[in-house]
């Protein structure tokens, strides 16, 4: 592997990657396999590939499917549930699912067993109106062919076969509801970046790690030099890429403000960090097998949604409960406290005051989360887990988002919970900022780039494409026979039968 390279081994070269996480690795291997002969430099700060917000330890969900994650799913004043955003995010899903398997059935990564494994996804809620409203996202999403195997229960007994810990010493009284997946799958992102990392290192891209890039700046000749230090060294040396990609999550949007396009101006970001309580009890941890999600508390971000998630981490089985909210400037958890303040521009100064302004419960939910203590991060676990012990569970530190705020003409700035690619004109550079869903969709939005950015080498692309994601083009669920085969196809080959 050439991690550790000198910064500057390669001064000409097609592709610059920066950040080595699950979207810069999507990205090159699509790109060797689409356009081999291209060279690839990749430079990632930390030791190796999907170590920040690719890592599962740092990321909110593993395994975003829309299945059990409410918010995308919004109740409408009349009471309606709008299922458009579930219903694309789980397109999504299937794209990044068929890649996968491509990958696996060529040889190109490892064992599926090493990043997916099959778990259940299951929502869960108590009280009478989130059972109410939990009923009628059942009953809509059951009508589309991509959720047509969810299930529904508010019966304690049967919601106890699903989730047992949820279930024992709750108020037999207590009006509960579950809605389930059984074919719901965990994703190590982290496991899965690394293998993506060393199919592109055996097709001759170059991987630097260890290499933290300073600065990118357009060229008289239009290219664009890439000024990367080497960590261990202090070297500091110049690239000239024709195209970069931006994929260095939280730092995304520091190199894209410094690159000058303008289609980055009026763009600003806000960080949000997180913890989780892991069980330390390996009895516990054996007794859940599912990804149970609930309702967000008022104020707090999609990414803060509340749930008792099943884990395999480095092949090795986990319990975690949270995420619990928090605040730091850091827009990497690798990252400095100057991140935010720094990154405050004329053209932005105005989106991020009025996000500010129109987000007080957020700050609210966040000054209230970092003030809670241990006893009372321990209550919360008990709403899903009622029996449990708290002293068998410790508390560890998630990774940094950072939320996209934007200009809005209306209310001058708004803040967007989801995933934003920013390009230039030219297609010569591109970005991506946000967070969830995140890593779950990274195919697809891979797939977004090189069609922006490469419009003249696309169309030959995509007989290749094709072959790759058999569904590609197509909206699986408008076609549920085609959704059947590929779902078989997948399963197969990913072993999640």
């Amino acid at each position: 592997m050439t991690a550790n390279t000198p910064s500057g081994s390669s001064k000409n070269i097609d592709v610059a990657l920066i950040g080595g996480g699950i979207m810069s690795t999507t990205l090159g291997s699509l790109i060797k396999q689409l356009q081999p002969e291209w060279s690839i430099n990749l430079y990632e700060n930390l030791a190796q590939a999907g170590l920040e917000s690719s890592d599962p330890w740092n990321n909110a969900g593993t395994g975003h499917a829309a299945l059990c994650e409410l918010n995308y799913t919004p109740a409408a004043a009349d009471g309606s549930v709008a299922t458009a955003k579930a219903v694309g995010i789980n397109e999504q899903f299937h794209v990044s699912r068929q890649f996968w398997s491509h990958m696996v059935s060529q040889g190109h990564i490892g064992s599926p067993k090493g990043f997916i494994n099959p778990l259940p996804h299951m929502s869960f809620v108590w009280g009478n109106d989130h059972a109410d409203y939990l009923k009628r996202r059942y009953e809509a999403l059951r009508a589309e062919p991509l959720f047509q195997e969810i299930e529904f229960s508010e019966d304690h007994a049967e919601l106890e076969k699903w989730v047992p810990l949820v279930m024992q010493g709750r108020d037999p009284q207590q009006r509960v509801a579950g809605s389930r997946v059984a074919g719901g799958t965990d994703v190590d992102f982290g496991a899965l970046t690394r293998e993506l990392a060393g199919f592109m290192d055996a097709q001759g891209a170059e991987l630097h790690y260890g290499h933290k890039v300073l600065d990118v700046s357009r060229a008289t000749d239009g290219r664009w030099d890439v000024k990367v230090k080497n960590n261990s060294t202090g070297e500091v040396s110049t690239v000239s890429a024709r195209f970069v990609f931006v994929g260095a999550g939280g730092g995304a949007l520091h190199l894209l403000q410094r690159s000058g396009i303008p289609e980055a101006k009026g763009f600003g970001g806000f960080p949000v960090s997180g913890q989780f309580l892991r069980s330390t009890d390996d009895a516990v941890i054996a007794q859940h097998n599912a990804k149970v999600y609930g309702q967000a508390s008022v104020g707090a971000p999609p990414m803060s949604v509340p749930h008792l998630d099943t884990r395999f981490v480095n092949g090795k089985r986990s319990l975690l409960f949270g995420p619990y909210g928090g605040f730091s400037p850091n827009f990497l958890k690798s990252g400095s406290f100057l991140d935010l303040p720094l990154s405050v521009r004329m053209h932005n100064l105005i989106p991020m005051l009025a996000v500010g302004k129109d987000n007080l419960g957020l700050v609210k939910y966040l000054i209230t989360e970092v003030l809670k203590s241990r006893p009372k991060k321990v209550a919360a676990l008990r709403d899903f887990y009622p029996e449990a012990n708290g002293d068998s569970w410790e508390l560890i530190t998630a990774g940094q988002r950072v939320q996209v705020i934007k200009k809005d003409p209306k209310k001058g700035g708004v803040l967007q919970f989801g995933t934003e690619v920013i390009t230039s004109a030219d297609g010569s550079i591109s970005g991506l900022l946000g967070a969830s869903p995140g890593a779950s969709t990274a195919a697809p939005i891979m797939i977004q780039v090189l069609q922006r950015c490469f419009p003249g080498e696309f169309k030959g692309w995509e007989p290749k494409l094709k072959e790759m994601i058999p569904g590609y083009g197509a909206k699986l669920n408008e076609n549920p026979s085609l959704l059947a085969d590929i779902t078989a196809d997948t399963n197969r080959i990913l072993e999640l039968g």
